[in-house]
């Protein structure tokens, strides 16, 4: 008979990195049960004794590292769950997908079935149809849950093209910084290869490939994103820079962060319709990291901005009056 879960409080949750499978199914269920769940991903092991009385669930796949460490530790723990949304335990399921995907499936979970079993794991499955399919398992049906957080997250963004490759290389490690420090904030960056390269390994990063004119117009009117970033690095392509950034990311519905002596001094007053700030990784970590949770202030510098978008405006036309033909 198998081992009865033992509702400890405390859930270690095993997966490859954070996943729908995880946020829709495993853990709305654990917390329902009352658990204080921890995600760990393969690499991230724990020592045996901090698994006593835990319950294991390992979400769509079993590593090789943490399946050694549950078998040698499998008395201490409060439970073992293996949870699957897709059919990753029959390798005749998978045919037909590409044969990378199929070996990982077969490696890391195929091939871990009858392990499983022998540790007397509890099964959680998605759908009736894996129920059905896997009776004898006696599998438990786990339902997703929508989710529902939008609302705190935070989204910063850095939209330069090629020639900003500097300022792309400068912002990484604050990026990764202000991700650490904030699970609210999410960054989105337009690149190519090479920006994916560099940004790879960033949890909550979007990498949107560069687009021609007419469709990034029409992209910055997508709704969401709250700080946007402008650095200018001392540069001599930069000095003949204007202060456009200032209109896309006030478009976006955004406030942002800039740089001092630069075009942006002619239209930025800081702390009314962005922030200046300093070139140094610290400033600007705390000031997006403050700036990403003063929402009422937030509302206040955009709407100034959105004003000071009408003054350029005028002012541009009356500066068209002058232009010789």
């Amino acid at each position: 008979m198998e081992k009865q879960i033992s509702k400890t409080g405390r859930a270690i949750v095993v997966e490859e990195g954070a996943n729908p499978s995880t946020d829709f199914f495993v853990l709305p269920a654990l917390r329902a049960a009352g658990f204080q769940v921890e995600r760990r991903c393969f690499k991230d092991l724990l020592p045996p004794q901090e698994l006593e009385a835990a319950v294991v669930v390992f979400v769509r796949y079993v590593p090789p590292a943490w399946a050694r460490l549950v078998a040698a530790s499998r008395q201490r723990l409060g439970g073992l769950i293996f949870f699957m949304d897709d059919d990753v335990l029959d390798p005749g399921a998978s045919a037909g997908m590409p044969l990378r995907y199929r070996w990982k499936l077969a490696r890391l979970a195929a091939w871990r079935k009858g392990w499983l079993r022998q540790q007397k794991a509890k099964l959680w499955v998605s759908t009736p149809y894996l129920q059905r399919k896997y009776t004898d398992w006696h599998p438990q049906l786990v339902l997703p849950l929508p989710l529902n957080h939008s609302s705190n997250i935070i989204r910063f963004f850095y939209h330069g093209s090629a020639s900003h490759g500097a300022e792309i290389r400068w912002l990484r490690p604050i990026i990764e910084d202000v991700l650490q420090k904030d699970e609210k904030f999410f960054f989105e960056i337009v690149g190519d290869s090479e920006v994916r390269r560099l940004y790879r390994g960033l949890s909550r990063v979007t990498v949107v490939h560069p687009m021609k004119w007419p469709a990034y117009s029409a992209f910055l009117t997508v709704p969401g994103r709250h700080v946007g970033l402008a650095p200018l690095l001392d540069l001599p392509f930069n000095q003949a820079r204007s202060y456009t950034k200032f209109f896309d990311i006030t478009r976006c519905g955004a406030v942002g962060i800039y740089p001092p002596n630069s075009a942006f001094s002619e239209v930025i007053k800081h702390g009314e319709n962005g922030l200046v700030v300093e070139l140094g990784q610290e400033q600007w970590v705390e000031a997006i990291l403050w700036l990403g949770h003063n929402e009422e202030l937030c509302k206040m510098m955009l709407r100034n901005a959105e004003n000071d978008l009408v003054e350029l405006s005028d002012r541009a036309s009356n500066l068209y009056s002058e232009l010789t033909f």
